[in-house]
């Protein structure tokens, strides 16, 4: 208990974790958004394949 006090009276370890918090939300963002792009390319994926076999 006593180094989570340290740490949160230390202004450079309070930062530090500020900036690891800033870090960890956008890469939710990132992954939030790269999942909705990867549906969409799988998409638009398959309709080329579909289009592009013989009939």
């Amino acid at each position: 208990m006593r180094m989570i006090r340290k740490l949160v009276a230390n202004r450079k370890a309070a930062t530090a974790i500020e900036y690891g918090l800033i870090a960890a939300l956008i890469a939710v963002a990132a992954i939030a958004a790269m999942r909705g792009l990867g549906s969409s390319l799988n998409t638009t994926f398959s309709n080329v394949s579909s289009n592009m076999q013989p009939s």
